[in-house]
């Protein structure tokens, strides 16, 4: 293949990343480009049309059945009932028709729900996942979500108790709004859950804010709560639920980076040297994060782990560039750890945190930033093509098919097509293979660092063994020099000095003589 001198990378204007509405607000792509709040009023705005639509098209049928019935009768009807049909308000004939039209659609929907139910694989499974979860999760995985359940709870009856007052009728608020929501979410699809949840959110906070008198820090503190508590108890309600096609996206997206997994880091022109130990204790930390999401249930910890995996990625190009990170390296870098990852269902969080996390932490901040990345990478790798690696359309194709598999970039900057055989054969093929996959590149270095390390092991034991060897003859020279010392210089052991009793005791001149024997007459 051809020299590509230039190789251009992936670069995305940060103003790609704000509300389309120009609020200053990040955007999201599930709301098409615009930031929670613009999304919410013109999904108002598109459901005040659609209601009036529906209003309209039922008056014209309304109209039209009334010019059929009349057609029907002909001349020989009575007339007297059509002045009364006449004088009759067009909404009460309006109501009993939109009733009737309102449960013909119901019905027309349930039919339709049933035969999707029947038919779907997901939904087949479904049932099972939200009323008797625990028959398709172990019971360890079932205790552990009831005792984080319990535990949320009891932090935040703890956190409410500071409160007094004000945190009773938070707690109340929060009870009926999740015992209102398990009684809707048979009824109700994702946008409408996600919709009532933000309302409560929006109404809590308005209340939240004058009781606080304009904090917004006390405010932000206590809705993190809320969001965490209620999430928390409605998780198996509202994440992935059977109106959605997000498993249907999940897996799409699965199988998409499966078949991208030929992209090397060289491809997406990535500041990250993975050869440094820093750098890729980094990109295994990073890894780790984006797929840890997936098992958290609070919007708000799923979007901490997005949070630390995007400052992984941060430290890692730091330390391959020696320098600070910009936005352009940080996209193509979070693209290759996404693919690296293959985070389990990635569209199912993304919809979660979008649909249910409380927008102050979407619009502003690091975590808004980092998510409206995320977001990008997910929608990049969605649409990647041969441009957008600077490859070949045809080279692109067999890349995807699995017909060839891209080298390593040579040292002139050339992509090599394809791993022919070598002709030297042996070493040389090796080497080749090598060359051609990345995971047995990864284990050849592996092994040149093993041998290394078995070359050090050597030398450390031959050093060890010498050092011993010194050891021995420096014990050796030290008992012949004292042997020498010993013969030269015999010891004499003299034996002591007789002595008497009182010899060494130096106050027997102080003593009183001794007794002498008298004779007593008798």
């Amino acid at each position: 293949m051809s020299q590509k001198p230039e190789r251009r990378g992936i670069h995305v204007d940060q103003s790609e990343l704000l509300c389309k509405k120009g609020c200053g607000y990040y955007g999201n792509a599930a709301w098409q480009g615009l930031c929670s709040k613009c999304w919410r009023e013109e999904y108002q705005r598109a459901k005040e049309r659609q209601i009036q639509e529906d209003w309209a098209f039922a008056e014209k049928l309304q109209r039209e059945e009334e010019v059929a019935y009349a057609s029907s009768q002909g001349p020989s009807s009575q007339p007297g009932p059509q002045p009364q049909a006449q004088a009759t308000p067009p909404h009460a004939a309006l109501t009993p028709f939109s009733k009737f039209e309102e449960k013909k659609t119901n019905e027309k929907m349930r039919k339709v729900t049933t035969v999707k139910k029947f038919f779907s694989p997901s939904t087949r499974i479904a049932p099972k996942k939200e009323g008797h979860e625990g028959k398709t999760s172990s019971p360890s995985i079932s205790r552990q979500a009831s005792l984080e359940t319990d535990r949320v709870s009891k932090d935040f009856m703890e956190f409410l108790k500071t409160m007094q007052r004000p945190g009773r009728e938070i707690h109340k608020q929060c009870r009926a709004f999740i015992e209102s929501m398990a009684n809707k979410k048979q009824d109700l699809g994702a946008d409408e859950l996600s919709e009532c949840v933000q309302d409560f959110y929006q109404n809590l906070s308005d209340r939240l804010m004058s009781h606080f008198k304009g904090s917004s820090e006390s405010v932000e503190r206590v809705m993190d709560q809320v969001e965490k508590y209620i999430m928390t108890r409605l998780y198996k309600s509202v994440f992935c639920p059977e109106t959605t096609d997000d498993e249907k996206k999940d897996l799409a997206t699965q199988h998409r980076i499966r078949a991208l997994h030929w992209v090397t880091i060289e491809m997406l022109c990535v500041s990250m040297d993975e050869e440094i130990p820093e750098v890729s204790d980094n990109v295994v930390k990073a890894i780790t994060d984006v797929i840890e999401m997936d098992s958290k249930r609070v919007p708000r910890d799923k979007l901490a782990c997005i949070t630390q995996c995007s400052k992984h990625i941060f430290s890692a190009i730091k330390i391959t560039k020696k320098e600070p990170a910009s936005a352009d390296d940080f996209l193509p870098a979070l693209i290759y750890i996404v693919l690296k990852a293959n985070p389990p269902r990635l569209q199912s969080n993304i919809q979660y945190i979008t649909r249910f996390c409380n927008p102050s932490r979407l619009m502003t901040g690091e975590d808004g930033y980092y998510f409206t990345n995320l977001c990008c990478a997910v929608a990049f790798i969605e649409k990647l093509d041969a441009q957008s690696l600077n490859l070949d359309t045809d080279e692109f194709e067999r890349y995807m098919s699995g017909q060839a598999s891209p080298r390593r970039p040579t040292d002139d900057g050339g992509w090599p097509l394809e791993a022919g055989p070598s002709p030297q054969g042996g070493a040389a093929a090796a080497a080749s293979s090598v060359a051609v996959n990345p995971a047995l590149a990864q284990l050849h270095h592996s092994l040149e660092q093993l041998s290394g390390l078995s070359e050090r092991q050597d030398r450390l034991m031959e050093g060890a063994r010498g050092l011993q060897e010194e050891l021995v003859s420096w014990e050796e020279g030290v008992r012949r020099e004292v042997q020498h010392i010993l013969e030269r210089y015999p010891l004499e052991v003299r034996p002591p000095p007789a002595s008497a009793i009182d010899t060494e005791n130096a106050e027997t001149d102080r003593l009183p003589p001794p007794l002498t024997p008298q004779v007593f007459a008798g």
